[in-house]
């Protein structure tokens, strides 16, 4: 059975029967073999049927809920076994908000150098998105917001504060500024990510606070493409304060602390609950919160 609920759990990510197939690595009527099969064994319609995917039986969603954990238990029962009989080795999926991917190799690094037999995809995602992949079994853990939206029913680890700088260039906007106020901020012609991302409705919110509609002139979902304009001079943009350490700050371009009011978000690791909590997630949680430790030792 775990195999055809595998079937049904890539027909809910993909919407697409074929798609779905490809996913999973065997050919459509296979998959469409397998979840009628399925659907024979519970004596239910699953799936609502047309010339294409419609979507799901109200016994279908509940057989999906079901399915995320009786494959998300074999997949850690297989793991489990597996390290028990050679360490820990595998393949980890991080979800990571854009914001804090450079902050990844501090965790992934150290957790490789105990167990050199994993292997990591790091996937930079949207907040809302990293939930929806941790709830598919897409991913293994988050690298998100913990104090500003939802994160569900997880086990979180904090690691580290988010404050906020302007990133200008030397004779740009406020370029010559110790600091700047979130009025001011804006004031200025500034490229910003997109409304999708948690990081920008946090700085939209801190500008309306001071008094501002955010209107930016630029938005981008990739963090090089707005230091890239910042450096082309005429824009600024708003970045946490370790992303903006990441990208370069020399003479020419400025990371200037935006001060009244000084604004703190945490990051940190998000990882589902489960029982027992699987070898992987076990090691990630246990690396996370030594770093955790040392981070706050050294302050």
């Amino acid at each position: 059975m775990i195999d055809k609920l595998e079937f049904l759990l890539a027909l809910s990510r993909e919407r697409h029967f074929g798609r779905a197939a490809e996913a999973c690595g065997v050919t459509q009527p296979t998959l469409s073999a397998g979840v009628r099969s399925l659907e024979d064994q519970l004596g239910v319609m699953l799936v609502q049927r047309g010339s294409r995917f419609i979507g799901f039986t109200p016994e279908g969603e509940r057989v999906l809920e079901w399915g995320r954990r009786i494959v998300a238990d074999s997949r850690a029962m297989r793991q489990d076994v597996a390290a028990l009989r050679q360490g820990l080795t595998g393949h980890l999926r991080l979800g990571v908000v854009p914001t804090a991917v450079g902050f990844v190799p501090a965790l992934t690094a150290p957790l490789r150098a105990r167990h050199p037999g994993l292997r990591f995809t790091v996937y930079s995602r949207t907040s809302e998105e990293i939930l929806t992949l941790l709830e598919n079994l897409e991913i293994e853990a988050g690298l998100s917001y913990l104090d500003n939206e939802p994160v569900g029913r997880s086990r979180t680890v904090p690691l580290y504060r988010e404050r906020y700088r302007l990133l200008t260039t030397a004779d740009g906007p406020l370029g010559d500024r110790a600091t700047v106020t979130w009025r001011e901020v804006g004031e200025v012609p500034l490229g910003l990510l997109p409304p999708d991302m948690q990081n920008r409705r946090i700085v939209d919110r801190l500008l309306r606070g001071a008094g501002s509609e955010p209107d930016p002139i630029l938005e981008s979902n990739s963090v090089i493409v707005l230091a890239a304009h910042v450096r082309a001079g005429g824009l600024a943009t708003v970045l946490p304060e370790r992303l903006a350490a990441t990208l370069l700050v020399d003479a020419e371009v400025k990371s200037i602390p935006i001060t009244e009011p000084e604004a703190v978000h945490t990051i940190g690791l998000i990882v589902p609950v489960r029982e027992p909590a699987t070898a992987m997630a076990a090691a990630l949680l246990t690396e996370a919160r030594r770093l955790s430790e040392a981070l706050e030792t050294a302050g």
